[in-house]
């Protein structure tokens, strides 16, 4: 039960190609922008779709593997856990961020 205590799971698309960097020693980092639809009906009965976006984070041999895989557009399963910092931007504001360091990622969709 322990490892439910901060443990994510989506499905979803690529908003972006991963950005990939080499950090220290080899080690790579990779980030990018998820896209998770969700679909339900309004009062008047109407289909709505919303989208949610999410960063992710991919660290080690995995950010190999995404630079090598994914791109725009591919769909995904992630799994991993939330994170989040702060950080000052260059005008003097605060700004917030979440994020979702994957642990696993599992291609799904066709083989292109």
């Amino acid at each position: 039960m322990s490892n439910l205590k901060n443990s994510v799971r989506l499905i979803g698309n690529l908003g972006n190609a991963p950005e990939v960097k080499t950090v220290t020693d080899s080690k790579k980092l990779a980030k990018f922008s998820m896209a998770t639809n969700e679909t339900y009906k309004n009062e008047k009965g109407e289909k709505v779709t919303e989208t949610y976006w999410h960063n992710i984070v991919v660290w080690g041999k995995l950010a190999g593997i995404a630079e090598k895989y994914l791109q725009k557009g591919s769909e995904v399963a992630i799994e991993g856990k939330l994170t989040n910092h702060s950080y000052t931007d260059k005008d003097g504001n605060k700004r917030f961020v979440t994020e979702i360091i994957a642990s696993e990622i599992l291609m799904m969709g066709s083989k292109s």
